[in-house]
């Protein structure tokens, strides 16, 4: 992979230990969007020790914030009480982050209120505070409440957000949490003032992920069109899923309609394409900063030699079609950057002759992908937001892995696969 730095800070001449946040979760809605943050602060490379209240638990479990932040999770203040863990916790921080931070935490922070592990820590930690509030509009401009936050800005906590936006249900307002993506950058640039200068750890955090989804039109003329039934969605999950586990993603989209579209995770960058040129054009323009490209895109096989003019009805009416380019081959057989992972898609069916499995095999020894990811497509799976059995397999034709289920879940899992092949 490209642009990899895998120095320790102390060889920069910055602080020689990772930068230890203790990030604070509380029990709104909003609990689950910090799984994001806290994953890309692992990922830039500092030690994230994730305390959530006992409230917060009932929107993420602990199983949750132990994987995603790699230690362990304590609540209470009795926990480990040999180890001082109520004091140590927030004392050895470098950062303290609370994301979400309900109106009942803010009120706990304003007046030292300490009857959990999370608010004893914040009074015993001498740290940068970031704290990102969530909640209902009302709760929100309650006097009580903004009187709580001026308390806080006045301890010295810097506040994110609360944003406008959608709330729970069908509410729009003030009290939105900001984006977990937005949250992690401005704590990282919090520890970058205190002279952390480099990512630590860090194996993806600058990896570019390109990846094109939906189905290409090819104009007949100017009101006509040949497409095929791909919805994108497939395309967007990837995108979601690779985006959550922390990478830079660029999504290629070919006629997504408004809701495929607005599944997409803010911060994914969308390029907006037609035909198969127009994704030829675009994924070559992104190949040379590209880790990681997914031609998941459908594809057309052919273009029209276009009417400039309406063609009128008739009984012998014909198109004189044209092959359109192997965007996926090019991409393969020239390559613009070094490390460069290639992943194809082919939606196959079988037939009295080979298994759909068989076909996509023979594609993946034609194209000279790393991967290909055969999907088998019909009248009930493949296309659309329905059940979807995948196959993936190397540019050899050897079985990788196998994943069915819905797409949200089989994305996630098809980008773990990639990002193991990666690491390998």
């Amino acid at each position: 992979m490209g642009g990899n730095v895998n120095l320790r800070a102390s060889q920069l001449g910055g602080l020689s230990h990772k930068p230890r946040i203790l990030f604070g979760v509380t029990g709104g809605i909003a609990a689950y969007k910090a799984v994001t943050a806290v994953r890309r602060l692992r990922q830039w490379g500092a030690d994230v020790v994730v305390v959530p209240t006992p409230a917060a638990l009932e929107m993420v479990g602990i199983t949750t914030w132990e994987a995603i932040s790699g230690n362990p999770v304590h609540v209470h203040v009795s926990e480990d009480a040999h180890a001082v863990v109520h004091v140590n916790t927030g004392a050895r921080a470098d950062l303290f982050v609370v994301a979400p931070a309900t109106a009942n935490t803010i009120a706990k922070f304003a007046y030292g209120i300490a009857d959990n592990l999370l608010t004893a820590s914040a009074l015993v930690a001498t740290c940068p505070r970031l704290i990102a509030p969530a909640m209902h509009t009302q709760m929100w401009e309650h006097p009580a409440t903004q009187a709580n936050v001026e308390l806080l800005r006045h301890q010295g906590w810097e506040l994110i957000g609360p944003e406008a936006g959608q709330l729970t249900g069908k509410d729009i307002g003030m009290g939105r949490m900001s984006e977990p993506e937005r949250i992690a950058e401005r704590a990282i640039e919090l520890l970058q003032d205190r002279s952390f200068d480099v990512a630590l750890d860090n194996i993806d955090a600058d990896a570019t992920w390109v990846i094109s989804a939906g189905g290409t039109r090819e104009a007949i003329d100017p009101v006509r069109y040949i497409a095929n039934n791909s919805s994108g969605i497939m395309g967007v999950e990837l995108a979601n899923a690779a985006y959550h586990n922390g990478h830079r993603v660029i999504l290629v989209g070919a006629n997504l309609a408004t809701d495929v579209r607005a599944r997409c995770q803010p911060g994914i960058e969308i390029v907006s394409a037609v035909s198969a040129h127009d994704i030829q054009v675009e994924m070559q323009r992104l190949a040379p900063i590209a880790d990681v490209i997914i031609m998941a895109a459908a594809i057309g096989d052919f273009h029209v030699v276009q009417s400039q003019t309406k063609i009128k009805r008739s009984e012998n009416f014909q198109l004189d079609l044209k092959a359109n380019p192997d965007i996926l081959r090019e991409l393969a057989a020239h390559r613009q950057k070094s490390g460069q992972c290639i992943v194809g898609f082919a939606a196959e069916t079988g037939d009295e002759n080979q298994t759909y499995i068989e076909y996509g095999i023979a594609k993946a020894r034609r194209k000279g992908a790393d991967l290909l990811v055969i999907n088998q497509v019909g009248e009930d799976i493949g296309f659309g937001d329905v059940h979807t059995r995948v196959s993936v397999v190397t540019g050899q034709g050897a079985l990788v892995d196998t994943h069915q289920g819905n797409k949200p879940a089989v994305a996630r899992a098809i980008v773990s696969t990639i990002e193991n092949q990666i690491t390998k």
